[in-house]
């Protein structure tokens, strides 16, 4: 199905182009220019009515249906040559509608209206500068954090974007610092910048984030993590992990230990939190196979504080469900096998599954998810790096909707220098 698009929508992408035209040698030379393309179409049907009322249950939608194509023009500059370098990056983003409808939307990929129907397209750019020296490098512009206390999501066909500050350091070896300071985000199917709060918080107080760690390598086999943040006025959080790689018998055992410790933060606009969890998995890989299985806790006042749309760093982020309501227990079995064992390399396969109990939300909790993927990256020829991959969830809750969600994915990358 073809659509056209406005002269509007394609102005955040065409306001980058001046800019790969800048001359500085190192700036130029080094510098990148690439678009992505993703082509997603997203079914999800609602297989019950739990955690809505019987006046919401009567006009609850039964399904939600979209098929969407996204565009990511991504500049990246080199650094002026010198003691101290600078550049400039820049992002273009556009979502164009190609199947919805009123009753339908909501899938996550487009924005919906008032009146219910989801948006034709959507667009938005962002320009970051940035100066280097030595080892670190500050960023003030748009941002993409990806820490232990902030991951942004890009699950769906746009990124979630920021807007602040960051500075990240690789001046001691084996050593990793990062630091930032974010006052605006965009969600993932929306392009109006908005100030940052809470998920799940539906006031109208907001404040800024602020964070900061490190990740240090301990030899070849153990990786260390510490990382702070804190969302002003709703919560601060510290977060501990460690990784570590066993050579066992054919196979390398990884061990993966994660803590955080949540807590709320001056006006505590989101209400009260005094949280632990505490996670850990363990997966072993051997000839193409991978087995992994996990356990997960938390314990204390509240679940898991995140940023509003924001990705967790937790074994149970997988698909529908998040798995980190108030002392709710969750044990994770999954087994993925990577096709190049058998003489089919970018051919994968992954399946999980979770399960959760004893949690609080407006009643006791417990619920299970069951995910399935199958992934195909072309490796030579004309389409080399186009990727296909086909998603699909089952969820089920006693305090939640339970959904079954299919989701496919086409991908394509091209350098433009």
């Amino acid at each position: 199905m073809t659509r056209s698009i406005s002269r509007r929508a394609l102005l955040p992408l065409a306001a980058l182009l001046p800019l790969t035209t800048a001359g500085a040698a190192g700036f130029s030379d080094d510098s990148t220019l690439k678009l992505q393309l993703r082509n997603v179409y997203f079914n999800e049907n609602f297989r019950d009515e739990h955690g809505l009322s019987a006046r919401a249950a009567r006009t609850a939608k039964s399904e939600r249906t979209e098929w969407a194509q996204g565009l990511l023009l991504d500049f990246q500059s080199g650094f002026t040559p010198g003691t101290l370098g600078l550049g400039v990056d820049a992002l273009g983003l556009l979502g164009v509608k190609l199947d919805s409808g009123r009753g339908r939307s909501g899938t996550g990929l487009l924005p919906v209206h008032d009146d219910g129907r989801a948006a034709e397209e959507f667009a938005s750019a962002g320009v970051t500068a940035k100066a280097r020296l030595a080892g670190t490098t500050l960023k003030y512009g748009t941002l993409l954090p990806r820490t232990p206390v902030l991951i942004y999501n890009d699950a769906r066909l746009l990124p979630q974007t920021y807007q602040g500050t960051q500075v990240t350091s690789t001046d001691i070896a084996n050593l990793t610092l990062t630091a930032g300071h974010l006052d605006r985000f965009k969600l993932r199917d929306s392009s109006d910048s908005m100030p940052i709060v809470a998920d799940g918080y539906g006031g109208d107080k907001s404040g800024d984030f602020s964070y900061a760690g490190g990740d240090y390598k301990l030899g070849k086999e153990t990786r260390l993590s510490y990382f702070y943040g804190e969302l002003e006025h709703f919560y601060r959080q510290h977060f501990a992990g460690i990784q570590h790689d066993l050579k066992l018998g054919a196979g390398v055992l990884t061990g993966d230990l994660r803590y955080f410790r949540s807590g709320d933060s001056g006006a505590a606009y989101g209400g009260k939190i005094d949280n632990d969890m505490l996670s850990g998995q363990l997966s072993y890989v051997i000839a193409g196979h991978t087995l992994n299985a996990g356990y997960q806790r938390l314990s204390g006042d509240a679940g898991l504080p995140y940023i509003s749309g924001a990705t967790v760093y937790s074994f149970s982020n997988v698909g529908i469900g998040k798995f980190i309501e108030e002392d709710e227990k969750t044990w994770m079995l999954g087994y993925g096998y990577n096709f190049t064992a058998l003489g089919v390399p970018g051919l994968t396969f992954s399946t999980r599954y979770l399960s959760g109990s004893d949690g609080k939300s407006d009643s006791a909790v417990r619920e299970w998810e069951r995910d399935a993927e199958l992934a195909y990256v072309v490796q030579q020829g004309r389409f080399k790096g186009l990727g296909v991959k086909l998603r699909n969830y089952v969820y089920r809750s006693d305090f939640a909707r339970g959904r079954d969600s299919n989701r496919l994915y086409f991908t394509y990358d091209i350098a433009l220098w």
